[in-house]
């Protein structure tokens, strides 16, 4: 664990001390494992804390759901709050008691597709939500979150460029690109418990998670679904090939495909709407969420395997993607939206980000320098759209201006 601490930092830690101070309650929510019940134990610190698929905890809060929100008003943990989602009218009723009282709950939920929908139902104006995904890179290696994320709040010119020093070197990307950013197997660094992990963590996804939420799903089918899936994640999905793979409908395909997102193993990346140019491919593009989990699919442990493996230049895209998604999750509070844009001749942009500053679109490449070819595409989509800026993300070893408005950015600044 070279120059890594055990106790991680996360990014979106003063958002989630924000969130308390504004809100009766915090929700954190994601993939299991992401890291979720460490941050709520941080962020309160001294709180009683219970755990829903603990027999004890669940029996003591289901018995009396009134009883216990007597005995424990305020400053309590509540983990796995899927196994009981009653429990959010009832929050809500203890809530409204004391409506301006602010931090008294966190409660974290994981793998459920209605929970979501259900918190803004139920809790609606009571409570701040955060989506905590595996880590960072830079939360890995105990850095900064980059000031490249200011980017997206105002567009930088060559004259007011301040996006400070690279933080991370390449190598450490390529370490989390490798492993992904599940603290367990990642903080282990041992690739034989990266692997036990793995297997573990998805069937435990496979035989828990999706039996109990989906007990009409054929599980063997949607666990073909996932590895067939793997091998085309950072490609353009069709769901009519993938139907005919599996030897399934194409509506199964589409359903399965909606879980693999709902239950944050999968992210959907869609057409960009806001082209001029009418022929373009409108098939989302997509990508298992976490590199690490990816590359266990493709039965990859160690960067040479990754390098000669076919799938590298798209699981290199997707891990950057993925990246540049956590940093703007912990630096706005904006919505912010992430499309793709590929014409029927293959002209391509990997993505383009909607946010306060405008469109950015932004190609990512595995090499350390852009082509005339390159550049000339990304110039063209922005001629045609008429955008003031542009960036190109590669494993280059300085932060260089290929033109007056397109930046070449080293991984290292994500």
């Amino acid at each position: 664990m070279e120059g890594v601490k055990v106790h991680i930092q996360r990014n979106q830690t003063q958002a989630a001390l924000r969130y308390l101070e504004h809100f009766p309650v915090l929700s954190l929510l994601g993939p299991r494992q992401a890291g979720k019940t460490t941050l709520a134990k941080q962020l309160g610190q001294g709180w009683k804390y219970f755990d829903l698929e603990r027999a004890t905890d669940y029996q003591l809060i289901t018995n009396n759901p009134q009883a216990f929100f007597e005995n424990y008003p305020e400053k309590i943990i509540i983990d796995e709050v899927q196994e009981y989602p009653q429990l959010l009218k009832i929050l809500r009723g203890v809530i409204d008691a004391n409506r301006e009282q602010k931090g008294r709950f966190i409660i974290t939920g994981s793998s459920s597709p209605l929970l979501n929908a259900q918190l803004s139902d139920s809790l609606a104006g009571r409570v701040g939500i955060l989506n905590i995904r595996p880590l960072k890179a830079n939360e890995y290696y105990a850095t900064p979150l980059s000031k490249f994320y200011d980017i997206f709040n105002k567009i930088p010119t060559k004259a007011n460029l301040n996006i400070g020093e690279q933080t991370l070197t390449n190598q450490q990307m390529r370490y989390c690109w490798l492993y992904g950013g599940y603290p367990e197997p990642l903080l282990k660094n041992d690739p034989s418990f990266y692997l036990d992990w793995m297997h573990n963590y998805f069937n435990t996804y496979i035989n828990r998670d999706i039996a109990r939420l989906f007990p009409r799903l054929d599980n063997r089918a949607y666990q073909r679904f996932i590895s067939i899936l793997s091998s085309l994640s950072g490609t353009i999905i069709n769901k009519s090939d993938l139907a005919r793979a599996l030897e399934i409908s194409e509506g199964s395909a589409r359903e399965y495909l909606q879980i693999a997102e709902l239950t944050y193993i999968w992210r959907n990346i869609h057409h960009d709407d806001h082209s001029m140019i009418k022929s373009i491919v409108k098939r989302p593009k997509g990508y298992i969420c976490d590199s690490g989990l990816a590359h266990f699919f493709l039965r990859i442990d160690n960067m040479d395997k990754l390098l000669l493996a076919p799938q590298h230049g798209h699981s290199f895209e997707s891990f950057v993607i993925e990246e540049i998604i956590k940093g703007i999750d912990a630096s706005t509070s904006f919505n912010v939206n992430y499309n793709y844009y590929r014409t029927a001749k293959g002209s391509e942009i990997d993505l383009i980000i909607e946010c306060a500053a405008g469109l950015i679109p932004i190609e990512i490449k595995m090499g350390s320098s852009v082509t005339k070819v390159q550049l000339q595409a990304m110039n063209k989509y922005m001629d045609e759209n008429k955008l003031e800026f542009g960036l190109f993300i590669n494993q280059s070893d300085r932060l260089f201006w290929l033109t007056d408005r397109i930046l070449q950015v080293p991984i290292g600044f994500l």
